[in-house]
């Protein structure tokens, strides 16, 4: 009889294609909506001099609550929505690559690491234009700024809404730094995220293995990878935390060299500089990654193919 403990990852061939993508979109539209507050949180967190203005997450939750309501947490939402083209094709290069890579290896860590790697590269190469745009718009505090620059205010006193503000920053991108300003900091990012998904799904799976080892037999699979998401996302997070920092102030500040603002951090900072954000950056990822595998992996097994349904276990 097979050992219900032995978690059967669901490879790409396994899959009908058209549940696949449909389910995918409206989960990964559900999760965002959850995280990206604590998203903007992180970003403004890392952007910040010091404490000038915030001295933790929750500090920030409560001084954007106060200030901006409920919007405030959620400036530059409807740009980042269009990041769910990038997520779809993540899922996909990851999938096709773990299938590619299992020619030459059969190790779920090779094939996982050489697959989240390629992943990153592909969603990075059509995020990094967004994050730019969404960035600068999670900077925008009432009466003042946080980053480079700020949305016009109407005759009236109140700021233009909508794609109104994102139609003004891009303007703004344009005049300073033409079309590469909307690539500013992506050597940074290839350099944060690659590493970053890269190591999540090894660390995923050995999680996930380690877990169904010390549970009971009887335990369902998903709970193992609901616990083993946030402990790889931790893991990922504490490792490329430095680089994600200087990222996020490469974009906003407009800086040109990852060296200089690694500098710069350090020498106004000290090495605790390059923890900024983290603790933000865990908060949003707990939640966030329960969601995503357990949504990932019920979106798999929801979309296997007829003759394979029985033949995984939940």
């Amino acid at each position: 009889m097979e050992d219900k403990r032995n978690i059967q990852i669901i490879e790409w061939e396994h899959l009908d294609k058209k549940k696949f993508y449909v389910f995918g979109v409206a989960m990964t539209m559900m999760i965002r909506v959850s995280v990206y507050p604590f998203t903007l949180i992180r970003t403004r967190l890392q952007v910040q001099k010091g404490k000038s203005l915030y001295h933790g997450t929750f500090d920030a939750f409560v001084k954007i609550l106060r200030a901006d309501g409920v919007t405030g947490l959620y400036r530059g939402f409807l740009v980042n929505t269009f990041t769910l083209i990038s997520g779809q094709c993540y899922v996909t290069t990851y999938e096709l690559t773990r299938k590619f890579v299992a020619d030459y290896s059969q190790s779920n860590t090779v094939k996982s690491l050489v697959a989240g790697g390629s992943a990153s590269l592909v969603a990075q190469s059509i995020t990094v234009p967004i994050d730019v745009v969404s960035q600068h718009l999670m900077m925008q505090r009432k009466g003042e700024r946080m980053g480079r620059f700020q949305v016009r205010a109407s005759p009236q006193g109140r700021g233009v809404v909508a794609f109104g503000q994102t139609k003004d920053i891009i303007k703004q991108i344009l005049r300073a730094d033409g079309l590469r300003g909307f690539y500013r900091g992506y050597v940074a990012s290839l350099l944060t995220y690659i590493p970053n998904s890269a190591v999540w799904w090894p660390f995923y799976h050995f999680y996930a293995e380690q877990l169904s080892y010390l549970c009971p037999k009887e335990c369902p699979h998903i709970v193992f990878q609901a616990v083993s998401g946030p402990l790889a996302a931790a893991t990922a997070s504490v490792l490329t935390n430095p680089m994600d920092v200087i990222r996020t102030r490469v974009q906003v500040e407009g800086k040109s060299s990852i060296i200089l603002t690694f500098r710069q951090l350090m020498a106004e900072e000290g090495p605790w500089g390059l923890m900024k954000g983290l603790s933000a950056r865990i908060i949003s990822a707990t939640p966030s990654t329960i969601v995503i595998v357990v949504g990932y992996e019920s979106l798999k097994k929801l979309s296997l193919r007829p003759e394979l349904v029985d033949s995984r276990h939940w």
